[in-house]
């Protein structure tokens, strides 16, 4: 995998962040349990998977960055955002 930018270890971490927490979800708003599961999903919010075309990984990379502005991200719903 090539290195990551700032903003995509950020990403990565924040969503870690949910999963050991227990509020990260799946996109049919399951609680996510694999570790696998968990990571995959990480990679695909940072735009850093090595299963998707670079273009797809910035787009995703822009979209959640937005989700985050936004506060539409786990964390933020828990603090009341």
């Amino acid at each position: 995998m090539p290195k990551q930018s700032p903003e995509q270890k950020k990403t990565v971490s924040r969503v870690m962040h949910e999963y050991k927490h227990g509020e990260l979800e799946s996109g049919t708003g399951k609680e996510v349990k694999n570790p696998r599961q968990a990571i995959a999903i990480a990679l695909h919010e940072a735009g850093a998977s090595k299963e998707e075309t670079p273009q797809k990984n910035a787009e995703n990379l822009r979209k959640t960055k937005a989700k985050e502005r936004s506060g539409k991200t786990a964390e933020a719903r828990k603090d009341g955002g």
